[in-house]
């Protein structure tokens, strides 16, 4: 979907608001109501929006410990990364999963109360996973960037 500016500036301010009521993001964006709701219609059914989430802080909700995990597995055929990846998103501790190129096959983001429930994820879940042949765990010291907005330039259109 090419993006003109105007659409660039409703995703900028979503972004940085996703609950702006459209009646704010219109005049923001100096559209009338009805053209900026078409606007975000089009944008949401073209997939630009994928959705409106609350953030929420792992470390209030009690999960102190991030754990990058690389996952290797027996091989890459579509039969074993089908069943490694149907049986991951069962994992509620796992915030995020990449199918990688290079060394390992995935990488994973891990909440962990702390390093007990992490050896807990890692018996329970990760050891247990299909075609699973070696796990790499890494624990994050301090978070420096957490994005959820990405940077959209006019030039994108």
């Amino acid at each position: 979907m090419a993006l003109d500016r105007i659409d660039i500036a409703i995703l900028e301010a979503l972004q940085k608001d996703g609950r702006m009521p459209n009646a704010a993001l219109a005049e923001k964006v100096g559209l009338s109501q009805s053209a900026c709701s078409r606007r975000l219609d089009n944008l949401e059914k073209s997939g630009a929006i994928r959705g409106y989430h609350a953030r929420l802080s792992n470390a209030a909700l009690g999960h102190q410990m991030t754990a990058i995990v690389h996952i290797s597995l027996t091989g890459q055929f579509e039969k074993t990364l089908s069943d490694f990846e149907t049986a991951i998103k069962r994992c509620p501790n796992v915030l995020s999963c990449h199918l990688m190129s290079g060394e390992y096959d995935y990488i994973l983001r891990i909440a962990a109360k702390d390093l007990a429930d992490y050896e807990r994820i890692h018996k329970e879940w990760l050891s247990a996973m299909p075609h699973v042949t070696k796990i790499n765990s890494s624990f994050a010291l301090r978070e420096i960037i957490d994005r959820t907005a990405m940077g959209l330039k006019p030039e994108m259109a």
